[in-house]
């Protein structure tokens, strides 16, 4: 332990000396640290984001969508057909054993006016189920339910832009606003989710109950049709084997020939989130090799600056092997050196790159996310280049012969 407390002081001492070449030295460290840290945190800003849309969609979820069928050549897209009943979704959730919750769904747009301000927005005719299955809570006022389903009534649940667009700051339980000229009286306001990607923003949106949306606003022509079927699986484990056996059940109701498409699409929304997750982890890892690059760079420096410095020192060595120093005394000196410097490099590029990461985010709106974990794999990896490059200075310094060293000029 002494022997290394006087290394490091004879190190600091030589790097004081010598303050120009020191800082630039660290600099490739530095550039690299930085980089590393940056990029992490973009990478590990995109997982988190895709991680939060997860939360925001639900989970264990399926979506069924009717359309896409073809008339006449013409290709229909998801949607576009009713082909989906009510009473394929109770039939979805009294024979799939694997499905937790159904909720059907019918979609629409229409202008929103409340006193002089209006809206335009999404409205969403659907069943109380909707909410647990998109993990959508109420922070005012309360749900719709069964008895609003059956009665049809003109009740409604404002997502949060609808809100804020509406009422300001509000409070819009208990009032009536127009929808297509037809009164509703808001009884909830559902949780804050943001945006899931470009210009989708989940919070605006109106639910209302299904069969008023069927019978009052959307004046369906097929009575019982929806455009779509939320569905949550018990298990993340049970959805493959769910998605199956609903596509064989709606085949089955709707007696479509063994020849031909469905007449509906069902998503497996989770596979996809976990596709686009497992993409971010990759480029969060990409983008750490790319920035590793510079690290690298920064310590084939480090050793040229070291080299350069076993020569400009050599007598310095040769006279403190003649009052005794040993070969791992001069061995162990340069490495702390190097050491020192790939330390000191990186503490200054770890805040530089937290630094650019919260400049990089307030400009470009980038999702980021600074971890400790990328902040010491950053210092961790810039000490091994340090070491390592450093090994071969170090030694040659070490296996010098004093006698050549002393007569150096």
């Amino acid at each position: 332990m002494t022997t290394f407390l006087a290394g490091l002081r004879i190190a600091l001492r030589a790097l004081r000396v010598n303050k120009m070449r020191s800082a630039l030295t660290m600099l490739g460290v530095i550039i690299g640290v930085g980089a590393v840290v940056a990029m992490i945190a973009v990478g590990s800003g995109a997982k988190a984001q895709i991680t939060a849309h997860i939360a925001s969609i639900g989970s264990n979820l399926l979506i069924v969508r009717s359309g896409s069928t073809t008339s006449g050549g013409l290709r229909m897209g998801s949607g576009t057909v009713p082909t989906l009943t009510v009473e394929d979704s109770e039939a979805i959730l009294t024979e799939v054993p694997s499905v937790k919750l159904v909720a059907p769904d019918l979609t629409g747009t229409a202008q929103v006016v409340y006193g002089n301000q209006n809206w335009s927005t999404s409205i969403s005719g659907t069943m109380p189920e909707m909410l647990e299955i998109r993990n959508w809570p109420i922070v005012f006022g309360r749900p719709f339910t069964q008895q609003d389903v059956n009665g049809a009534t003109k009740v409604c649940l404002l997502g949060w832009t609808v809100m804020e667009n509406l009422f300001g700051g509000a409070n819009p339980i208990g009032q009536v606003i127009r929808i297509k000229n037809m009164p509703f009286t808001v009884i909830g306001v559902m949780s804050y989710k943001g945006q899931s990607g470009p210009g989708h923003v989940h919070d605006d949106i109106i639910m209302v109950p299904l069969t008023t949306a069927q019978k009052r606003l959307f004046g369906n022509q097929f009575p019982g049709m929806v455009q779509g079927i939320a569905i949550q699986i018990r298990a993340l484990e049970l959805i493959k084997e769910a998605e199956n056996q609903i596509k064989a059940l709606l085949r089955q109701r709707h007696r479509i020939p063994a020849n031909e498409e469905n007449d509906f699409t069902v998503r497996n929304l989770t596979e996809v989130i976990a596709v686009a997750e497992e993409s971010a982890e990759v480029m969060s890892l990409l983008l750490g090799a790319v920035a590793s690059i510079s690290l690298i760079v920064g310590g084939i420096g480090i050793m040229n600056i070291m080299l350069v410095s076993v020569t400009e020192r050599t007598r310095e060595i040769g006279i403190r092997i003649a009052v005794g120093a040993k070969s791992r005394d001069i061995l162990l000196q340069f490495l702390i050196e190097s050491l020192v410097l790939s330390l000191i490099g990186g503490g200054l590029g770890s805040a530089i790159g937290i630094g650019g990461t919260y400049v990089l985010s307030n400009f470009t709106q980038w999702p980021t996310l600074i971890s400790l974990r990328a902040i010491l794999l950053a210092l961790l990896f810039a000490a091994s280049v340090g070491l390592f490059f450093g090994v071969y200075p170090a030694r040659k310094a070490s296996l010098l012969n004093p006698i050549e060293a002393l007569r150096f000029e």
